[in-house]
């Protein structure tokens, strides 16, 4: 009997990426009370919470067993939809796979540059060599069309041209878009809290700041269509004129 060598059709690739994604860090196990701190966020933004998917960090909580079952509820009774887990005990990542839920291990502290440490003498110093200048990032040229995405995993991302609807822009840095910014804009994406958006024209559809979010509805109407400038202060997102 013969075989059949004939190759069979590809039906998919792996890919790396770089999605946006929120982090949920919990503070607290108890359900009601994440159940009613929700309902006060979305009463404040109830763009956000439109099927948004989100990661559940437990790192901050000492719990060796967590009513995620629960938990999980309440985040999709408020539209969130959980994902993955990150951090806890292994009791945490056997409950997660059981819920079909990804897992991922805890996110470790960046070390301080010993470079930051204060100097502890006033005295002269010799004059060193010049630091390494730090991570450039990327320039993009051309305009950035609907599904196609734009990334600076370091370092901060120049688009020269337009960001279109559905399209994507993302940076561990800062976002530049000399042109109009039309459709997701995302800084700080490594948790760079200096990090901020700058855009000719604004009319993003989302604006995130080392996870903090602005939709397009969200955004004072008086700020559309103008030069601007997005910092974040007091884990809110403050756009201000840059005209």
């Amino acid at each position: 009997m013969s075989l059949n060598m004939d190759r069979v059709a590809s039906a998919f690739t792996f890919k790396g990426g770089m999605l946006p994604m929120t982090v949920m860090e919990l503070t607290s196990a108890d359900p009601e009370q994440i159940r009613a701190q929700l309902a006060g966020k979305v009463s404040q933004s109830p763009a956000f919470f439109q099927h948004t998917p989100v990661v559940l960090s437990v790192e901050q909580l000492d719990e060796p067993h967590l009513a995620l079952e629960r938990i999980c509820a309440v985040c999709r009774a408020h539209k969130l939809l959980p994902v993955a887990v990150r951090g806890g005990t292994d009791p945490v990542k056997q409950s997660a796979w059981a819920l079909g839920l990804g897992w991922f291990p805890p996110q470790e502290a960046r070390p301080r540059a010993v470079e930051e440490a204060p100097l502890a003498a006033a005295e002269p110093q010799p004059e060193a060599e010049a630091s390494p200048a730090p991570a450039v990032g990327r320039i993009y040229r051309g305009t950035v069309r609907s599904g196609q995405q734009v990334t600076a995993p370091e370092g901060d991302l120049v688009v020269v041209g337009a960001v279109n609807p559905g399209a994507e822009v993302l940076a561990a840095g800062s976002v530049h878009v000399y042109g109009p910014l039309r459709g997701r804009a995302l800084g700080g994406i490594h948790g760079d809290r200096q990090a901020g958006i700058f855009c000719k024209e604004l009319h993003a559809e989302l604006l995130s700041l080392a996870g903090n979010y602005k939709r397009l509805e969200d955004i004072d109407p008086r700020l559309l269509n103008q030069p601007v400038q997005v910092q974040l202060r007091d884990d809110q997102l403050n756009i201000s004129s840059l005209g």
